[in-house]
């Protein structure tokens, strides 16, 4: 599946809706209370992974952003978290780089992965893209 697909979802009206089966779509849903969420389901596939190979939660820090809330935030311009297509996560009892580890095996020709100290960020973008926050 194309990291690009992104599907519109309303949180009034679809936030309790499963995305997989341990997400459903408010646990994306921008922090700012804005009713509009943009997910990409290759992203929650990946996160669906991750999830059930530690099988311990996921709990989604940020998800997507409006432009607003990922300036107030200091996020890059060209954050993937503006498209519905990123996701700043921590695994319970796991550290960030061991998350980042697995995720690796998941995303080795694309995607972005950023470990940073309480937090791994995951992004199903198309080109590979690896840091240190």
């Amino acid at each position: 599946m194309n990291g690009a697909v992104v599907k519109v979802y309303s949180r009034a009206q679809d936030g309790n809706t499963k995305v997989a089966e341990h997400f459903r779509v408010r646990e994306f849903a921008c922090t700012d209370g804005t009713d509009t969420v943009f997910l990409s389901p290759r992203l929650v596939e990946v996160l669906e992974t991750i999830r059930c190979h530690f099988n311990v939660p996921v709990t989604v820090s940020s998800g997507y952003r409006t432009e607003a809330r990922n300036k107030a935030v200091g996020g890059s311009a060209y954050s993937q978290h503006k498209y519905g297509l990123a996701a700043d996560i921590c695994v319970s009892g796991v550290a960030p780089a061991k998350v980042a580890a697995y995720a690796e095996t998941l995303l080795k020709d694309s995607g972005g992965i950023g470990i940073y100290p309480t937090f791994t960020h995951i992004d199903v973008r198309a080109e590979k893209s690896r840091w240190n926050g």
